[in-house]
């Protein structure tokens, strides 16, 4: 099986690189994934792919119907709370600090975490004490709800995002504090991989 999650363009452009060249040739079932509807994660383009792979398993975050983002009958949608299971794998979705939600995936006897949009999306150099407040409180009421669930993740991609100011990896620091991870894989920072390599510093403090 395959699993592809939050497209948004190749690894060599925009139709160029490994999803084109060789996952969505790979044999076994293809699931493809999007945990909401901003274009960063969701390229509508994946919906031509049903085209030479009809076995395609599309798993939505339901504001991609509801925003009328897309008007395709061969998806499932979830809400927060809501499964999807069959023989392979099994997906809860989650909540999420900004729209759609986030998936917890098991499958093969592993546990797969993909944030979307979930963190602590707080400007703290620019927002007010409420405001951070606010985003801080609505993060963490997130993040209980899923330790309720489970205490440890295999694969974890979280927002590492450096425009969030001085405190940009608050939200995985956080993260971490809650839930022991063995793998933890950065994503949202764009070309800005100093964030990355700055983060995997703090990385080392929770092995």
């Amino acid at each position: 099986f395959t699993i592809i999650i939050d497209y948004y363009r190749d690894s060599d452009g925009e139709n160029d690189g490994i999803v084109h060249d060789s996952l969505l040739h790979r044999a076994g079932k293809l699931y493809v994934l999007s945990t909401h509807s901003h274009s960063d994660h969701f390229n509508p383009e994946i919906l031509e792919w049903k085209q030479h792979r009809p076995d395609i398993q599309y798993i939505f975050s339901r504001d991609i119907l509801e925003d009328r983002h897309v008007r395709f009958d061969g998806a499932v949608y979830l809400s927060p709370s809501e499964l999807y299971h069959d023989n392979t794998l099994c997906i809860q979705a989650f909540g999420s600090t900004d729209v759609g939600c986030s998936f917890l995936i098991e499958v093969a006897g592993k546990l797969i975490f993909h944030a979307g949009d979930l963190n602590n999306w707080h400007w703290k150099d620019e927002s007010t004490p409420n405001e951070i407040r606010k985003s801080e409180g609505d993060y963490l009421k997130e993040l209980s709800d899923l330790r309720k669930e489970i205490k440890s993740i295999d694969l974890v991609m979280f927002p590492v995002d450096s425009r969030l100011g001085t405190d940009y990896a608050l939200g995985a620091k956080q993260f971490l504090d809650k839930v022991q991870v063995k793998i933890f894989s950065p994503m949202h920072f764009g070309e800005d991989y100093k964030a990355v390599t700055d983060f995997a510093l703090i990385a080392k403090d929770y092995n």
